[in-house]
């Protein structure tokens, strides 16, 4: 009897195999015509060339761009394009509707709905319905596939009843979500989309406006459920955010690759990634601040610290301004300087843009000074008895007429600003600076720094730095650029503003090269007849011939501009960003539409967040809301359990997410004296990676000692680039582990990672929830008490 059900059962799943086959090989060969139809409509845009004028450039620019984004998605989507179907319930006996979900929409040639996109309002029901509440389905199936096979299904039953009796034959699998939680580590996330659980989907389809802080324990797939929510926003509100994109906010580089292929893979190419530490163009920071400096310089008060750096390079001059220029001593008195400066600062307008008033008024000033030098000399010499006489020269019609016109003194103020000491005394009271150079000196030289400190403690009265909190923040004038710097940069960046002289004169050598290529095409034109046709123009053959580049797009455009302005920006690992860090992300999102994804338990930078309205309210006030999430769909039970004691010690407010799924191996402690560190570490290295086979193994320790354990173990990737998550093992630090996942994770010397900083507890609770399958913490001399679970291990 059991080999009949058997059999059974193996003709229920070749027949299902068979059947989802061949509509999955029909919904492929759709998007292969698809995609051919849209290659060969972006190669006609290409021919058209770029003539036309204007309008017809605009337009086919627009056409350009539009097809090549429809092509990267249809080409994005080719991995796992149709993942499941719902069977809705009958009527009267007649079969219910069924769809079928993927990652993109797709119509055949009657524009009838072949696939439905999986943020369609259509496709929910595949995604929350339940056996107490289901959403008028008869059956749920999870359709896995390799390349363009089908390989497995998975069904789930919501109403038996309902089903047809040849449906009733075909019921196979299990639950898609664990079969997919025990599947290896790649070193690149992978999406949920197919296995969106029903908390998550609150996630993800929460409205537009205002800011959603999504509060999430480890496991819990806060990240992924972010990630498709931008897909999903991408999708509901395309008219809303197509021109202004999305900003997703990272960690690190490292973590910026590990998610990189999920928006693709989901059909979204128009999204911006990045980190606090490349917010600004031009630097790319990853090094962290010491724990004092990092505290200090992510408060808010920095922000007064660095308008008070600006406004103190804006100086007078000691006495008089006296500059020798052309072999003339020329002076301007201190009291003018002072209302120049005055009037300079008045306008309101950011340093280098209102420099141009300083300079130029202190040229006309410095101009009229050698005017009136000149005229003092002519009278001089007119009064000089009998001088005129034997000179010849006419005496003067009229003594107190002025010898220098306005023209004159214009002239003057002009050769002047070519004179190398003038250029020097006026940069010495009003430079022209870039973020870079007022940051880098200030942070650099203690007479800077204290002048500045000095300059904020007005604007800040009881909050003013005190000499023991600013001077942790000078260093080398050569050290590399922080984390921490680049909201200061970003900051230096908007009280500066940019000196568009430069610009300007290039636009205007530009437009200058373009008319004189046209008068050059209108020559040709009326040279061979052509012209006289009236079949062309100058301006447009000149215009085809230039090379306009690549179409840019949304993307392109918003990551090469600091002011542009998202349509919505999510931030992960969002707990760890400092108040200048939030300020900086504010800038790039005056809609205030966030999506603010952490947890506070895993706060491990010194000035980051302890409470989510303490951060976020004074900028979206009561538009802020909040979901949790509380399963934990990554870390074992086992494993959970050592994390959930480490949190109850450092944070006994947060409740730990509960775990779905038991370990096949419990963590362990393995005491390695410092004196068999070095054959101990590797051979557990060597052990964990036989046991796990093809996944992915991190050694996580405390980054006083990243370079020392790095050494230990050679085969492992160390750098903190997105490589890393290349090789089977690697060795980070805990903040370098942030937001990733390990099938095997080592932590080393967790006495070390406690005793670093006033945030160790939260690093060791990062270091230990990084593991899927398995978790083991090598220590020295004695386990800490947090650890007790593992004793004996």
């Amino acid at each position: 009897m059991s080999e009949q059900c058997q059999a059974g059962s193996e003709h229920a799943r070749g027949s299902a195999l068979d059947e989802e086959q061949s509509y999955v090989s029909r919904l492929y060969a759709r998007l292969d015509t698809l995609r051919e139809g849209t290659h060969d409509a972006l190669r006609s845009a290409y021919a058209q060339g770029g003539g036309g004028g204007y309008a017809a450039r605009t337009e086919r620019e627009a056409q350009v761009g539009e097809r090549a984004g429809r092509l990267a998605q249809l080409s994005a989507v080719e991995n796992r394009l149709c993942f499941g179907r719902i069977d809705h319930e009958g009527v009267d006996g007649v079969g219910g509707e069924t769809l079928y979900i993927g990652r993109i929409g797709l119509r055949d040639e009657d524009h009838e709905p072949m696939l439905i996109d999986w943020r369609a309002p259509a496709a929910r029901p595949f995604y929350v319905a339940t056996p107490s509440s289901p959403c008028g389905l008869t059956r749920r199936r999870h359709i896995h596939t390799r390349d363009r096979t089908v390989v497995d299904l998975d069904d789930e039953v919501f109403d038996l009843e309902g089903l047809t009796d040849s449906d009733r034959r075909t019921l196979v699998g299990e639950a898609a979500l664990l079969a997919t939680l025990r599947q290896e580590r790649t070193g690149r996330m992978g999406d949920i989309v197919a296995t969106i659980q029903s908390e998550q989907d609150r996630v993800i389809r929460s409205e537009l406006p205002g800011a959603l802080v999504v509060q999430g324990g480890p496991g819990t797939g806060k990240t992924v459920a972010a990630l498709h929510r931008a897909a999903y926003l991408l999708y509901t509100h395309r008219t809303t955010l197509e021109r202004r994109g999305v900003l997703v906010v990272g960690p690190n580089a490292v973590f910026l690759r590990y998610i990189g292929q999920v928006l693709p893979s989901l059909g979204e190419t128009d999204v911006v990634l990045t980190t606090i530490g490349e917010l600004h163009p031009g630097v790319r920071a990853a090094a962290v601040d010491p724990p004092k400096a990092a505290a200090v310089k992510g408060a808010l008060r920095m922000a007064e610290l660095v308008e008070a750096a600006v406004a103190d390079r804006q100086r007078l001059p000691e006495g008089d301004l006296v500059v020798e220029a052309e072999g003339t001593v020329l002076r301007v008195d201190r009291r003018t300087c002072a209302h120049i400066r005055g009037r300079a600062r008045d306008l309101g307008l950011p340093h280098n843009k209102a420099r141009k008033l300083f300079v130029n008024e202190m040229l006309w000033e410095l101009a009229r000074a050698q005017d009136a030098q000149l005229e003092q000399s002519v009278r001089e010499v007119e009064e000089t008895e009998g001088l005129l006489e034997e000179s010849g020269l006419p005496e003067l019609e009229n003594p107190e007429a002025k010898l220098r016109t306005e023209e004159d003194t214009a002239y003057a103020r002009r050769i002047l600003w070519t004179e190398p000491a003038v250029r020097a005394a006026l940069d010495r009271l009003w430079p022209l600076l870039t973020p870079e150079r007022l940051i880098g000196e200030l942070l650099s030289d203690p007479a800077l720094l204290e002048s500045a400190v000095e300059g904020a403690a007005p604007l800040l009265g009881e909050e003013a730095f005190a000499p023991h909190e600013w001077r942790p923040l000078l260093r080398s004038p050569d050290a590399p650029w922080t984390v921490g710097d680049v909201p200061l940069l970003d900051e230096a960046a908007e009280l500066l503003g940019e000196d568009d002289s430069e610009e300007r004169a290039r636009e205007r050598r530009a437009a200058e090269r373009r008319r004189e290529e046209e008068r050059y095409v209108q020559g040709v034109l009326e040279y061979t007849g052509l012209f006289e046709t009236g079949m062309m123009d100058a301006a447009g053959l000149a215009e085809r011939h230039r090379d306009p580049g690549p179409a840019a797009t949304t993307a392109d455009l918003a990551a090469a501009d600091r002011t542009w302005a998202y349509g919505h920006v999510i931030v992960d690992e969002a707990q760890e960003l400092s108040e200048m860090a939030w300020r900086a992300v504010m800038r790039r999102v005056p809609t205030r539409s966030l999506t603010v994804v952490g947890d506070l338990a895993q706060t491990g930078n010194a000035a980051g967040a302890r409470s989510w309205s303490g951060m976020l309210e004074r900028y979206v006030r009561d538009r802020l809301r909040e979901e949790r999430l509380l399963v934990n769909y990554r870390t074992p039970v086992q494993i959970m359990e050592v994390a959930a004691d480490v949190l109850e010690a450092i944070a006994p407010d947060q409740e730990p997410p509960e775990s779905v799924r038991d370990g096949d191996t419990p963590p362990r402690a393995v005491r390695l004296p410092r004196g068999d560190l070095a054959t101990g570490l590797p051979a557990l290295v060597r052990s964990e990676l036989e046991a796990i086979g093809e996944g992915r193994l991190a050694v996580i320790a405390p980054e006083a000692r990243h370079t020392e354990i790095a050494g230990l173990l050679p085969e492992a990737a160390a750098a903190a680039t997105p490589e890393v998550l290349d090789r089977p093992s690697c060795v980070l630090t805990p903040t370098q582990s942030k937001g990733l996942e390990f099938d095997a994770v080592v932590v080393v010397d967790p006495s070390g990672m406690l005793d670093a900083s006033p945030t160790g507890g939260h690093d060791l609770y990062v270091a230990i929830t990084r593991a899927t399958r398995r978790l083991a913490v090598a220590y020295e001399e004695k386990l800490p008490a947090v650890l007790g679970r593992l004793a004996g291990g």
